[in-house]
Protein backbone atom coordinates (compact mmCIF):
# COMPACT_ATOMS: atom_id res chain seq x y z
CA UNK A 1 0.00 0.00 0.00
CA UNK A 2 1.72 3.39 -0.96
CA UNK A 3 1.43 6.00 1.66
CA UNK A 4 -0.68 8.37 -0.49
CA UNK A 5 -2.94 6.01 -0.32
CA UNK A 6 -3.28 4.88 2.93
CA UNK A 7 -3.46 8.67 4.08
CA UNK A 8 -6.77 9.06 1.72
CA UNK A 9 -7.76 5.99 3.56
CA UNK A 10 -7.27 7.34 7.14
CA UNK A 11 -9.34 10.82 5.92
CA UNK A 12 -11.96 8.90 5.26
CA UNK A 13 -11.79 6.94 7.87
CA UNK A 14 -11.20 9.84 10.79
CA UNK A 15 -13.87 12.14 8.89
CA UNK A 16 -11.15 15.37 8.26
CA UNK A 17 -8.46 16.05 5.87
CA UNK A 18 -4.95 14.58 7.46
CA UNK A 19 -3.28 17.69 8.20
CA UNK A 20 0.77 17.77 7.42
CA UNK A 21 0.13 15.06 4.62
CA UNK A 22 2.04 17.25 2.02
CA UNK A 23 5.41 17.98 3.89
CA UNK A 24 5.32 14.12 5.43
CA UNK A 25 5.55 12.84 1.85
CA UNK A 26 7.81 15.19 0.54
CA UNK A 27 10.16 15.07 3.67
CA UNK A 28 9.67 18.81 4.72
CA UNK A 29 10.42 20.74 8.05
CA UNK A 30 8.96 22.87 9.45
CA UNK A 31 11.24 25.83 11.48
CA UNK A 32 11.65 25.72 14.71
CA UNK A 33 9.35 27.88 17.47
CA UNK A 34 8.59 27.72 20.73
CA UNK A 35 5.17 25.53 20.32
CA UNK A 36 7.41 22.87 18.94
CA UNK A 37 8.96 21.27 21.34
CA UNK A 38 9.81 17.40 22.74
CA UNK A 39 6.74 16.56 24.83
CA UNK A 40 7.01 14.97 28.12
CA UNK A 41 7.30 11.04 29.22
CA UNK A 42 4.15 11.41 30.73
CA UNK A 43 2.74 13.05 27.70
CA UNK A 44 4.03 10.30 25.47
CA UNK A 45 2.86 7.77 27.46
CA UNK A 46 -0.93 9.12 27.65
CA UNK A 47 -0.52 9.26 23.51
CA UNK A 48 0.69 5.67 23.23
CA UNK A 49 -2.32 4.17 25.78
CA UNK A 50 -4.50 6.49 23.29
CA UNK A 51 -3.07 4.63 20.41
CA UNK A 52 -3.41 1.53 22.08
CA UNK A 53 -7.19 1.62 22.35
CA UNK A 54 -7.45 2.38 18.74
CA UNK A 55 -5.39 0.18 17.67
CA UNK A 56 -4.81 -2.33 20.72
CA UNK A 57 -2.57 -5.77 20.38
CA UNK A 58 -4.16 -8.91 18.99
CA UNK A 59 -3.31 -12.14 18.86
CA UNK A 60 -1.62 -11.76 15.55
CA UNK A 61 0.15 -8.47 15.74
CA UNK A 62 1.54 -5.65 18.16
CA UNK A 63 -0.96 -2.70 18.82
CA UNK A 64 0.01 0.75 18.12
CA UNK A 65 1.66 1.31 21.62
CA UNK A 66 4.36 -1.15 20.77
CA UNK A 67 4.72 0.98 17.55
CA UNK A 68 5.36 4.25 19.65
CA UNK A 69 2.70 5.88 18.13
CA UNK A 70 3.50 8.75 20.48
CA UNK A 71 7.07 9.01 19.49
CA UNK A 72 5.60 9.28 15.80
CA UNK A 73 2.99 11.92 16.67
CA UNK A 74 5.73 13.94 18.77
CA UNK A 75 8.02 14.29 15.21
CA UNK A 76 5.11 14.37 13.06
CA UNK A 77 3.55 17.44 14.83
CA UNK A 78 6.70 19.39 15.48
CA UNK A 79 7.62 19.02 11.14
CA UNK A 80 4.19 18.76 9.41
CA UNK A 81 1.70 20.91 11.37
CA UNK A 82 1.06 24.92 10.86
CA UNK A 83 1.56 26.50 14.42
CA UNK A 84 -2.15 27.04 15.24
CA UNK A 85 -2.46 23.33 14.58
CA UNK A 86 0.78 22.16 16.59
CA UNK A 87 -1.08 24.67 19.34
CA UNK A 88 -4.28 22.85 18.95
CA UNK A 89 -2.90 19.55 19.60
CA UNK A 90 -0.53 20.55 22.31
CA UNK A 91 -3.60 21.83 24.08
CA UNK A 92 -5.55 18.70 22.75
CA UNK A 93 -3.07 17.20 25.34
CA UNK A 94 -4.16 18.69 28.36
CA UNK A 95 -7.71 18.42 27.15
CA UNK A 96 -8.58 15.25 26.48
CA UNK A 97 -7.77 14.46 30.15
CA UNK A 98 -9.81 17.02 31.34
CA UNK A 99 -12.78 15.19 28.92
CA UNK A 100 -12.03 12.25 30.21
CA UNK A 101 -12.73 13.23 33.55
CA UNK A 102 -15.71 15.36 33.18
CA UNK A 103 -17.08 12.25 31.53
CA UNK A 104 -15.69 9.17 33.80
CA UNK A 105 -14.41 11.16 36.73
CA UNK A 106 -10.76 9.85 36.24
CA UNK A 107 -8.23 10.79 34.66
CA UNK A 108 -7.77 8.68 30.97
CA UNK A 109 -4.89 6.72 32.28
CA UNK A 110 -6.34 5.49 35.90
CA UNK A 111 -9.70 4.46 33.02
CA UNK A 112 -9.57 0.43 32.44
CA UNK A 113 -9.96 -0.51 28.95
CA UNK A 114 -13.52 -0.61 28.77
CA UNK A 115 -13.91 3.07 30.23
CA UNK A 116 -11.14 4.06 27.32
CA UNK A 117 -12.73 2.56 24.70
CA UNK A 118 -16.72 4.21 25.52
CA UNK A 119 -15.03 7.20 26.22
CA UNK A 120 -12.71 7.60 22.56
CA UNK A 121 -16.05 6.60 20.98
CA UNK A 122 -18.36 9.43 22.52
CA UNK A 123 -15.00 11.54 21.34
CA UNK A 124 -14.80 10.63 18.17
CA UNK A 125 -18.19 11.26 17.94
CA UNK A 126 -18.02 14.87 18.97
CA UNK A 127 -14.67 15.13 16.83
CA UNK A 128 -16.88 14.23 13.67
CA UNK A 129 -19.17 16.94 14.58
CA UNK A 130 -16.92 19.78 14.94
CA UNK A 131 -14.94 19.06 12.29
CA UNK A 132 -18.06 18.52 9.83
CA UNK A 133 -19.43 22.43 11.63
CA UNK A 134 -16.30 23.61 10.56
CA UNK A 135 -15.79 22.75 6.91
CA UNK A 136 -19.11 24.38 6.29
CA UNK A 137 -17.16 27.80 8.09
CA UNK A 138 -15.59 30.35 5.12
CA UNK A 139 -11.86 30.27 4.60
CA UNK A 140 -9.70 32.70 4.59
CA UNK A 141 -6.14 32.77 3.00
CA UNK A 142 -3.85 34.12 6.36
CA UNK A 143 -3.06 31.41 8.96
CA UNK A 144 -2.77 34.52 10.91
CA UNK A 145 -6.62 35.00 11.20
CA UNK A 146 -8.24 33.94 13.88
CA UNK A 147 -11.26 32.56 11.53
CA UNK A 148 -8.55 30.13 9.67
CA UNK A 149 -7.08 29.33 13.25
CA UNK A 150 -10.58 27.76 14.24
CA UNK A 151 -11.02 25.56 11.01
CA UNK A 152 -8.32 22.97 11.92
CA UNK A 153 -9.93 19.66 13.25
CA UNK A 154 -11.42 18.76 16.70
CA UNK A 155 -7.70 17.50 18.42
CA UNK A 156 -8.62 14.30 18.86
CA UNK A 157 -8.96 13.77 15.31
CA UNK A 158 -5.22 15.13 15.37
CA UNK A 159 -4.71 11.81 17.55
CA UNK A 160 -6.66 9.11 15.45
CA UNK A 161 -5.21 9.90 12.66
CA UNK A 162 -1.44 10.24 13.52
CA UNK A 163 -2.20 7.33 15.31
CA UNK A 164 -3.05 5.15 12.03
CA UNK A 165 -0.24 6.49 10.02
CA UNK A 166 2.11 5.78 12.70
CA UNK A 167 1.03 2.53 13.48
CA UNK A 168 0.60 1.14 9.28
CA UNK A 169 4.24 3.25 8.36
CA UNK A 170 5.73 1.15 11.48
CA UNK A 171 7.89 -1.70 11.05
CA UNK A 172 5.11 -3.64 12.95
CA UNK A 173 2.43 -2.44 11.21
CA UNK A 174 4.04 -2.97 7.88
CA UNK A 175 5.22 -6.38 8.56
CA UNK A 176 2.96 -7.85 11.48
CA UNK A 177 -0.04 -6.23 11.01
CA UNK A 178 -0.44 -6.37 7.19
CA UNK A 179 0.77 -8.84 4.46
CA UNK A 180 4.54 -7.97 3.20
CA UNK A 181 6.40 -9.42 0.97
CA UNK A 182 10.13 -7.27 0.54
CA UNK A 183 11.10 -5.52 -3.08
CA UNK A 184 11.48 -7.33 -5.51
CA UNK A 185 9.08 -9.12 -5.77
CA UNK A 186 7.50 -10.57 -8.78
CA UNK A 187 4.05 -9.57 -9.91
CA UNK A 188 0.85 -11.99 -9.46
CA UNK A 189 -1.96 -10.34 -11.04
CA UNK A 190 -3.72 -13.04 -10.01
CA UNK A 191 -3.63 -14.21 -6.26
CA UNK A 192 -5.96 -16.18 -4.73
CA UNK A 193 -8.10 -13.91 -2.05
CA UNK A 194 -9.78 -15.23 1.08
CA UNK A 195 -12.48 -13.26 3.36
CA UNK A 196 -10.95 -12.13 6.02
CA UNK A 197 -7.11 -11.78 4.60
CA UNK A 198 -5.06 -9.00 5.73
CA UNK A 199 -4.37 -6.55 2.75
CA UNK A 200 -1.06 -6.12 2.02
CA UNK A 201 1.41 -3.47 3.03
CA UNK A 202 3.23 -3.29 -0.24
Amino acid sequence: MERRELIKMIGLLTGGVVIGADLFLGGCKNPASELRRKWSEDELALLNEIGETILPTTHSSPGAKAAKVGEFMNVFVNDCYEEYQVQAFNDGLTKINADCKAKTGKSFLKCDAHERQSFLVVLDKEAREFNQQNAQKPKTASTQNKEVKQLGNHYFTYMKQLTLLGYFTSKIGCTEALRYIPVPGHYDGNLPYAKGDKAWAT
